[in-house]
């Protein structure tokens, strides 16, 4: 009879991976920026067609205003809008899969101590205490987590080729 040899569940596996460098999470954040742009490009594209769609249906006068450009820069719902895209973007990739484009692209995983994607609250607290980016700068002593990770209790860790590959 074959002996049975121990297996390791993925989320042991994602505990042995070590925290993440500042290098890798700044070159993340630049990468996560161009997907940023382009989400936000499309959700500003949505936003000009329905005040188009709203200003000829005559619910929205935009008179005062030079075009729909300037209306909507003096329009604070549009500015909640764009940020909310933002939140959603992070919100959803880090409590899915633990990774947003750039991180899959540098091999980084957001996660809890034991191995497990963080909570959609986990991660409204990693981007409220961020300070755009700003607690990244804690992570420059090794085996540091950066700033929004320790009030969210979790940590980013670098992935194996072998489990960043891995399809959930």
């Amino acid at each position: 009879m074959p002996k049975k040899t121990p297996t390791t569940t993925l989320h042991e596996e994602y505990q042995r991976c070590p925290n993440a460098n500042l290098w890798r999470r700044m070159a993340a954040f630049v990468y996560d920026l161009f997907a940023i742009g382009a989400i936000l490009m499309l959700a500003t594209g949505i936003a000009i067609l329905l005040i188009i769609i709203l200003t000829k249906v005559g619910i929205i006068d935009i008179t005062p205003y030079q075009d729909i450009a300037d209306y909507l820069a003096h329009n604070s719902f549009f500015a909640f809008y764009l940020g909310l895209v933002i939140v959603t973007f992070y919100s959803y990739f880090w409590t899915h899969a633990g990774q947003t484009l750039g991180m899959k692209a540098w091999r980084l995983r957001v996660q809890n101590n034991n191995g497990q994607n963080i909570t959609q609250m986990q991660s409204f607290i990693r981007m409220a205490t961020s300070a755009f980016g700003l607690g990244n700068l804690m992570a420059i002593f090794p085996n540091k987590n950066a700033f929004q990770d320790l009030w969210a209790e979790c940590k980013v860790v670098v992935l194996s080729k072998k489990l960043n590959n891995r399809k959930i």
